[in-house]
């Protein structure tokens, strides 16, 4: 496969850009891997980088973005934080991925067995991690209620409540994103990995 131009950026609308990453993971899944010159596309891309889509998901280290959905250098731009939590530093670099750069689509990519979801669950208070996990609160509020110990199905819609949350918190976070959206130049989608058997679910 090629790597990304100006040109083939340019030529991609959200939903093309959508259906690229399905057609990805669904290699990726049957084990089947796009042919790819990894040092041409190094050589191509040193020239300037043109992605197609912007991957915000969490840093487990079963969920790399571009093996997922089997895309190559230059193909995708990869933001990854603990819990796929959204804050000011990851609005301005989905930002600059989309307005500046080019990039089609937002994917917000949780996953099955999210240590960082378990540990917001499980009320884990250390350094940090405490501020970080308070962001995903609100999920555990949603499927909690008032619920002190939480069942594995329980913690999954928590999950699965957190990437929601991301997804409302970039659109009302980022008036840029928001107006992008609304003009039909992006898509912003939620998606779940699951750790077990490495299929994408959007959402």
């Amino acid at each position: 496969m090629k790597t990304q131009t100006q040109e083939t950026q340019d030529n991609l609308n959200p939903q093309t850009a959508h259906n690229i990453l399905v057609e990805g993971n669904k290699r990726f899944v049957s084990n089947l891997k796009a042919q790819r010159n990894l040092q041409d596309q190094v050589f191509e891309t040193s020239k300037g980088q043109f992605p197609f889509a912007v991957i915000h998901s969490c840093i487990d280290s079963r969920v790399p973005a571009e093996l997922v959905f089997d895309q190559g250098i230059g193909d995708v731009f990869s933001s990854r934080v603990a819990g796929n939590i959204i804050n000011e530093d990851v609005l301005g670099s989905i930002e600059y991925s989309c307005k500046v750069a080019g990039s089609k689509i937002v994917v917000v990519m949780g996953h099955t067995k999210c240590g960082a979801v378990n540990a917001a669950c499980n009320h884990v208070e250390l350094g940090n991690i405490t501020t970080l996990l308070s962001k995903i609160k609100p999920a555990l509020k949603q499927v909690a209620k008032d619920k002190d110990k939480l069942t594995e199905e329980e913690i999954e819609k928590v999950a699965l409540a957190n990437v929601h949350f991301s997804i409302e918190h970039i659109r009302s976070g980022s008036p840029i994103l928001a107006e992008m959206e609304g003009n039909g130049e992006i898509e912003i989608v939620g998606a779940i990995y699951n750790v077990s058997n490495g299929a994408v679910t959007f959402l």
